[in-house]
Parts: structure tokens; C-alpha cells; sequence
């Protein structure tokens, strides 16, 4: 099964095709561009696209990003994954930010839980733990800064994500090393390519209303190279 797959939910913009049956991400293109992923996200995907000699149709599955995250950033690129499923009749699955952090830090160090924190702005983070498995113990939400060092003083587990100088304290340090300010491309397309396209839906997890305007010059589904 060939994903691809699709990241905008923070500043950078990312995209990659995976080989599911190899397990191996066959190429990838990203950037750190902080704004205008509405009007270069294509050219990241015909990028990734080219990079591993394939065509768009020869893709089995759309894989996205959902968030919490850039309100803007992550309908862009939910409208993108279901523009694109929509024009090649193959499933889009979502993946949500926390659930790739948290996966890239058990993957680095497995056997232990993980606290997933991403820097939501003002003076808020994201954050949802996980078991030494990789399955969720609490729901995603988003916490004041001061009451997410208090809720997760005593976490004894890896603490990564952007958030990760926010929320761990003293006492924590030593298990808050890992810090992520971009999600890892490859891991959101092998969570995807493991995810069940009947519950695991391209539906955007914004968990607070929007604090950004649209960005413009982006349409919803794109012609199928013949």
C-alpha cells in the first residue's frame, strides 16, 4: 500500500510517500515555511511525488495531519487529503499531532509512557499521554500552562513536543530531553498507513476556535494527471 501523506498543522509543511508493505518512506518533502501552506502545499506533494518515481494515481491512501494545531494550517491541509481522496476514489485517514510526537519519542525510547506537549500560544499547550504501548490514557485537550504543570508534576514517562520547556518542571527534566517543533513526516504517514480508514476519519481536531484568517488561493480538489 502506497500512503501519502500530508502534514500543515503547525509552521512547517511536509509531505512524503510511503511504501506500507516495506515500511519504508520512499521520499519526502519538507520545509519549515511558517505561512502560505494553502499555496505551496501541492508543489510539496508533487514534490514527494516525483522524488519517489510514482503518480498520484498510484496512491493506495491519503494520510493527514488533523491536529490540535494551526487552525488555518490544518484546514488546509484536510481539505487538501479529501480533495485528493475524493479525486482518486482512495480512503484519507487523519492522524492527530499528539498521537505523532508522542509515537516518535516511544519509538526512540520504547517500554515507557509518553506525555505529548505542543505550544498552543497563549500561555496554553496541547497535551494527551499514552500508554508504553502507544495507546491513548487521557483525551487530547488544551490547559493553561500553569495547570498542566500541576496535572502532570508527578508523570513518570518521556515528556516531548514543542511544549515540552513549558510544562515539565525541576523535577522532570531529566525525562523532558526530547523536543519536537515539527511533526516527523514518516510517522504520521506509518501511523496512517496503520490507521482504520472507518474511524480514524480526516476531521479536524481544533479543540479551540480559530485564531487566524484563511488563507487564500487554495482549491479543494485537484485534476488527476491522465
Amino acid at each position: 500500500m502506497l500512503v501519502l501523506a500530508i502534514d500543515t498543522s503547525g509552521s512547517g509543511c511536509a509531505t512524503a510517500v510511503y511504501d506500507g508493505a516495506a515500511r519504508v518512506v520512499l521520499a519526502r518533502a519538507q520545509e519549515d515555511i511558517g505561512r502560505g501552506h494553502a499555496e505551496r502545499l501541492m508543489a510539496f506533494v508533487d514534490e514527494a511525488l516525483g522524488a519517489s518515481a510514482r503518480r498520484l494515481e498510484d496512491i493506495d491512501r491519503i494520510a493527514v495531519t488533523v491536529g490540535p494545531g494551526s487552525f488555518t494550517g490544518i484546514r488546509v491541509g484536510v481539505a487538501a487529503a479529501r480533495g485528493l481522496a475524493l479525486a482518486l476514489g482512495k480512503p484519507a485517514v487523519g492522524v492527530t499531532t499528539l498521537h505523532a510526537v508522542a509515537e516518535s519519542a516511544r519509538k526512540a525510547d520504547p517500554g515507557r509512557p509518553v506525555l505529548a506537549v505542543i505550544d498552543a500560544k497563549r500561555d496554553e499547550v496541547y497535551a494527551q499521554s499514552f500508554d508504553a504501548l502507544g495507546q491513548p490514557e487521557t483525551a487530547a485537550e488544551v490547559l493553561p500552562v500553569g495547570l498542566a504543570r500541576e496535572r502532570f508534576s508527578g508523570f513518570d514517562g518521556l515528556v516531548c513536543g514543542s511544549a515540552t520547556h513549558l510544562v515539565a518542571g525541576s523535577e522532570m527534566a531529566g525525562e523532558a530531553s526530547r523536543k519536537a517543533d515539527m511533526i516527523d513526516i514518516a510517522v504520521v504517514a506509518r501511523l496512517g498507513a496503520a490507521a482504520d480508514p472507518a474511524s480514524a476519519k480526516p476531521k479536524p481536531l481544533y479543540l479551540r476556535g480559530a485564531d487566524a484568517k484563511p488563507q487564500a488561493g487554495f482549491a479543494v480538489t485537484r485534476a488527476v494527471a491522465g
